[in-house]
């Protein structure tokens, strides 16, 4: 193995990084230093996070300064504020005893005034984000005339975040006499396009393999029911107490409640997303760093390129979208020739992704197995064991209160001391999993032994029944409202009071069933059914078992009867299998053709909203009857000075007539057909039929 001073790097780099510990290079900084010393040698380096990238391409940058021209000789674009501070943090200690060296990190989030001072003092590299830069470009506050050369860190990840526009505009302004480094943890198509455009005869350098994820971590996984995953983070923390890691989440919104909940459960926990400003993302990672905070939640984009040294795991709440991402996110562990663990907490609906993953970093998830309670609270005894054992003893800074602490704890036998000193520490998590159930495994058998031999999904989950200790509750809302989990929880802990334990939750296209517990039920019901949710009226009750009726006053189909729909004996009755009840006498023929089946599984109007009864269906067939029974003899009107009005008046006359307005003054009085239906025959008979056909449809209006 080479050492830093047979790859040429200067006296003054190698006493400052000594001093930072660097003995020997790593395998990238051996490959990339001595290539990057030449001129014009454009490269491209693929290796994991962790592996010494910074250094790579900083050591060669740092020495090739021309230090008393103090003018923007490098850049570095970089995709996240804290991974440009961290670049320019790492320069400014390569660079101790290189004097007059000055390193500027341009970023949003900060004073753009503060920024625009130091570069008129002069720099010699600026790190930036993309978007701040261009700001200062279009502001004419740093020219780019003079660069000779540029580093595009995280390379993927910039073009993932749609900084595309950004990065061509930017190296518009950059000589084309210059050195183009890029680095990244993969080797996407985006990134090999990026390459040959920018790119002039680049040296593709790559430690292990592309897309590998480092031999230094393991990687397992929990696969888990959706409504135990944040059940299952916590055993996982508990049952490694000297855990040190960062939970990645999806969502800003989901990173927020996690970091929520694990704070006001005890835990060193704090949260970092997009929405943070810079103060307090500056102030979450100063504190994780210095580990004041045991856990970091945090999205992809904010933890990128994040450098913190002895990572003990990384749990993945969910998997990501991308490989990519995963490859990131594993490689904040394991770093620096270390071991890592990469926890990833998934469903059933995830295990495609999984074994996509597997694939392209070429390893096998190891199924892990949810530690019980006991295994847990046997975990934390012995840390706090550990813990005591390992306490330094201030023999002189105590001495003066010893005598009192003996005389106070004289009562007590070693064994008693022993005992309360333990249970001191231990007591939380004895009383959290006592009696607590275990966490099952999922395995996708119980959903087959669940369904049986029935056909329709939706039917199988309304047909479900709560777990013991349970109640299970049906919402008017679903999938296509938008209404998630997340959202469910959401809407619990804005309408009700204290803590509402949930247990299963069944999502559909239009409405939802889920389950709480059965002495919460009766208040949840009560709080939601005065909420609403975007603007539409929230509809929540008991879901009622098979074979029962639906609520009194209800139409059939609804909530109640999960979709089954049940009339009295009068009306016709559905049953499972579709048929007619034989009470009625009729055929069932009609019951099993497939346009009822399909009518059958259509949720009702109240699962789609409606509060209001439809109103009576009315036959208007029936007008154009001749024999229909609901009319008196025809009446001859020619005598009548309405029949000879013009049809323009004769509407508007007939609701002057005394006779028609009163009932008291003629026996000839309006029918119960409302003025609307009415007016609607008027238009008919006036486009459509002659003289006599008016006739007879105004004598079926009237009695």
């Amino acid at each position: 193995m080479k050492t830093f001073e047979e790859l040429g790097v200067s006296p003054e780099i190698r006493r400052a990084i000594e001093e930072m510990g660097y003995e020997q290079p790593m395998p990238v900084q051996e490959e990339v230093i001595p290539y990057l010393l030449g001129e014009n040698n454009d490269v491209v380096a693929l290796a994991q996070t962790g592996t010494g990238k910074t250094a790579a391409f900083g050591l060669p940058l740092i020495q090739k300064i021309n230090v008393n021209n103090r003018i923007p000789q490098s850049l570095i674009l970089c995709p996240t504020r804290e991974l440009c501070l961290q670049i320019a943090g790492d320069l400014n200690d390569y660079s101790k005893y290189t004097d007059g060296l000055r390193v500027l990190p341009v970023y949003g989030g900060s004073s753009i005034e503060s920024q625009i001072r130091a570069l008129k003092r002069g720099v010699h590299i600026i790190v930036a984000t993309p978007g701040r830069l261009l700001d200062l470009m279009e502001r004419k506050t740093v020219s780019l005339a003079t660069i000779q050369n540029v580093v595009m860190d995280e390379a993927d990840e910039m073009l993932n975040m749609g900084f595309t526009d950004s990065i061509n505009a930017i190296l518009a302004d950059v000589p084309q006499e210059r050195n183009t480094l890029l680095f990244s943890a993969t080797m996407s198509p985006e990134i090999a396009r990026i390459s040959k455009k920018y790119l002039r005869d680049a040296k593709e350098i790559t430690i292990g393999r592309k897309n590998e994820s480092t031999s230094n971590v393991k990687h397992v996984a929990f696969c888990v029911h959706a409504k135990d995953k944040y059940a299952a983070l916590k055993r996982i923390v508990d049952y490694y107490p000297q855990i040190y890691g960062i939970i990645f989440c999806r969502t800003r919104k989901e990173t927020q409640e996690i970091a929520d909940k694990l704070m006001q459960e005890g835990y060193n926990a704090d949260s970092l997303h997009g929405e943070l400003s810079q103060a307090q993302r500056d102030t979450v990672m100063q504190k994780f760093r210095i580990r004041n905070l045991q856990l970091l939640v945090a999205t992809d984009v904010a933890a990128r390129g994040l450098d913190v040294d002895d990572l003990t795991h990384v749990i993945n709440y969910g998997l990501p979208d991308d490989t990519e991402s995963y490859t990131h996110r594993s490689g904040r562990t394991g770093r620096a020739g270390k071991t890592g663990t990469s926890i990833a907490i998934i469903n059933l609906r995830e295990k495609g992704k999984m074994r996509e993953i597997e694939r392209i970093i070429g390893k096998k998830f190891i199924a892990g197995e949810m530690p019980t309670g006991k295994q847990i609270c046997e975990k934390q005894l012995l840390k706090v064991i550990d813990d005591l054992e390992k306490v330094k003893v201030n023999e002189e800074e105590i001495a003066d209160f010893m005598t009192d602490i003996y005389r106070k704890l004289d009562w007590l036998s070693k064994e008693d001391l022993i005992k309360r000193m333990v249970s001191h520490e231990f007591n939380r998590f004895l009383d959290y999993y006592r009696g607590r159930d275990e966490i099952e495994t999922a395995t996708g058998s119980e959903r087959g032994a669940r369904s049986g031999e029935r056909g329709d999904r939706n039917d199988r989950r309304s047909s479900r029944k709560a777990e013991p200790g349970f109640t299970r509750l049906f919402i008017n809302l679903g999938k296509m409202d938008n209404f998630f989990p997340n959202e469910l929880i959401s809407l619990l802990n804005n309408n009700t009071r204290g803590r509402v334990e949930l247990g299963r939750i069944d999502l559909m296209q239009k409405f939802s069933f889920f389950e709480v517990e059965e002495k919460e039920a009766t208040n949840v019901v009560k709080a939601l059914n005065r909420a609403s949710w975007n603007g539409r009226k929230v509809s929540v009750e008991v879901a009622g078992d098979e074979g029962k009726e639906a609520p009194r006053g209800k139409r059939p189909g609804t909530a109640g009867s999960h979709g089954k729909k049940e009339f009295d004996s009068k009306k016709r009755s559905y049953k499972e299998d579709g048929k007619r009840n034989d009470a009625t006498g009729k055929r069932s023929e009609k019951a099993e053709s497939p346009a009822n089946d399909k009518k059958k599984g259509k949720p009702s109007r109240e699962e789609r909203g409606y509060t209001k009864a439809r109103g009576k269906k009315d036959d208007w067939k029936q007008f154009f009857q001749g024999n229909n029974d609901f009319k008196d003899a025809e009446h001859d009107f020619r005598d009548q000075a309405w029949a000879t009005l013009t049809p323009k008046n004769k509407l508007l006359n007939l609701y002057k007539d005394n006779r028609v307005i009163n009932p008291s003054a003629s026996a000839t009085v309006l029918s119960p057909y409302p003025f609307s239906r009415l007016f609607i025959l008027y238009f008919v008979q006036l486009f459509v039929l002659n003289a006599t056909s008016i006739q007879t449809i105004f004598s079926c209006s009237f009695r």
